[in-house]
């Protein structure tokens, strides 16, 4: 499964399929563990878990061996998940067993493709996951459901898995040899609140380098900085394609300036030359600050959709080679270290947005703007004052929030999990760094619309900027008088998000 297909499934609710050759390797698989682990010693299958892996469980015992993980670790806390995560999360354990090393009934493929299919969403709370052995916690509450005793959204409201499923006519799981285990161990939790991210932060720097371009269009700035030749003598493959992103998205602007005819063609003896020779690096130096971000976007895309389509839980039960295999595929340190590079990324996209807001908001600093880009009476009016202080605080927490998850290993269980990822937290806090950057882009987008009226250049900009500047005031209209915005801010985030 690709991006594409991750989002067509996710957000289009297009049904999942299952394929025979599919089927046919899950059925293998749980043919092979079921034979091979008779005379065997096989983590979780016939031992406890985790430091109690030492102790063998008799044959009578297996099946409730398998229901105990999953109603021993469904002991989350906090507010529930998004239901869009929990689905994605449904749609990556899916995935994992579709690789046919899991030794799984194929009865658990088959539920967790009707539960995707008829958006039938668990109650997964907030809090539970270290990121090794994977998501454990979150990840038993998702089984719980799929065996009928858990809660779930179904049509926008919480009920009883059971009611669910007898409504719908689907029969709860029944559990085998190994499916408690392969519900609750791996990454698809932390996999799946990823790969939303990834999405978000992708549409977040499309908007960030419109707004660069208007950004600069407003400045009347000389459009070298986004040159080809330029950008290319760097030689990172970020800052080139954000370069070729900003001059097609700046294609027929007769705001932007050219240097050969404002500056190496001026009179140099003039003691004050009356332009400035070069903008401010937030306007012109997003290249270099964009490019960056793009590049980290283009690395974790491929590690998410890497794990995603990946043999994450333990054991893995292999009938190619005729083997199960014990070791830590459910650790999450992959999805950990992409989630801190996407939240640090996209907390200096929100830095750059906030200065630029900046720009527009000091007079002094621009020279072509009245204070806070007020349209009304200075002094009884404020403009865009106190709306960059939701903007500046809100980046300031970003900046908070990214520090790294990554690193913050803290052994548990018995020593057993002595190094753990923490993936699942990091995945979190990235959420709230992109939800954070939405609303600095927001305001920032008001107030270059208020800018562009004040100029009143929106008949020169590009017919890309000015189709965004179009957008903004068809949810945030012009103002001059001093009104709430609270409204108007969540509207354009809601708009903005769902493109």
């Amino acid at each position: 499964m690709n991006l594409t297909e991750f989002k067509n499934v996710l957000w289009e609710k297009k049904s999942i399929e299952i394929s025979s050759e599919e089927l046919q390797k899950v059925e293998e698989s749980y043919r092979f563990l079921k034979v091979f682990s008779k005379d065997k010693v096989i983590y979780g299958i016939n031992t406890g878990f985790g430091p109690m892996a030492s102790y063998h469980i008799e044959e009578a015992d297996l099946i409730n061996l398998q229901y105990n993980i999953i109603r021993s670790h469904s002991c989350g806390a906090g507010e529930p998940l998004p239901s869009l995560w929990v689905k994605a999360a449904l749609i990556a354990r899916l995935r994992a067993f579709l690789t046919g090393c899991s030794g799984v009934h194929p009865q658990t493929v088959e539920l967790l493709r009707q539960f995707i299919n008829c958006q039938i969403i668990p109650f997964v709370p907030r809090h539970g996951s270290v990121g090794a052995s994977g998501d454990l916690v979150q990840l038993a509450h998702i089984a719980l459901v799929l065996i009928g005793e858990g809660n779930a959204f179904y049509q926008n409201t919480l009920q009883s898995s059971a009611k669910i499923m007898e409504q719908l006519r689907i029969s709860p799981l029944s559990l085998h040899i190994r499916e408690g285990l392969a519900l609750t161990n791996g990454t698809s939790m932390m996999t799946g609140i990823g790969l939303v991210n990834l999405v978000m932060a992708q549409k977040l720097l499309n908007y960030a380098v419109i707004a660069s371009v208007l950004m600069n269009e407003i400045a009347s700035s000389p459009d070298d900085f986004m040159s080809e030749r330029l950008n290319e003598l760097k030689s990172h493959r970020g800052q080139i394609e954000i370069a070729a992103q900003m001059r097609t998205l700046a294609q027929k602007s007769r705001c932007l300036t050219n240097r050969q005819e404002d500056f190496y063609t001026a009179d140099i003896h003039q003691k004050i030359l009356p332009k400035r020779v070069q903008p401010y690096y937030s306007l012109r130096c997003a290249p270099q600050i964009l490019g960056p971000v793009n590049e980290v976007l283009h690395t974790a895309e491929q590690i998410l959709i890497e794990e995603l389509n990946s043999a994450n839980d333990n054991p893995i039960v292999d009938p190619q080679t005729q083997m199960v295999y014990h070791g830590g595929n459910f650790h999450g340190d992959y999805i950990s270290l992409e989630m801190d590079k996407i939240k640090i990324a996209i907390t200096k996209m929100t830095m750059l947005m906030e200065r630029q807001l900046n720009y527009l908001c000091h007079d002094k600093i621009n020279g072509i703007l009245p204070p806070f880009v007020n349209l009304g009476t200075p002094g009884l009016n404020y403009g865009m004052q106190a709306l960059q202080f939701t903007a500046t605080s809100t980046t300031a927490e970003c900046q908070t929030l990214s520090n790294p998850m990554y690193i913050h290993s803290i052994p548990n269980n018995n020593d057993n999990q002595d190094i753990v990822s923490m993936g699942t937290n990091s995945a979190l806090l990235t959420a709230q760094v992109i939800e954070n950057a939405w609303q600095v882009l927001s305001i920032h987008l008001i107030a270059l619309a208020q800018a562009v009226d004040y100029l009143k250049i929106s008949q020169n900009l590009a017919p890309a900027t000015r189709q965004l500047y179009e957008r903004i005031r068809s949810l945030c209209p012009q103002f001059s008088a001093d009104e709430p915005k609270y409204l108007e801010i969540q509207a354009l985030i809601e708009s903005l998000k769902s493109e």
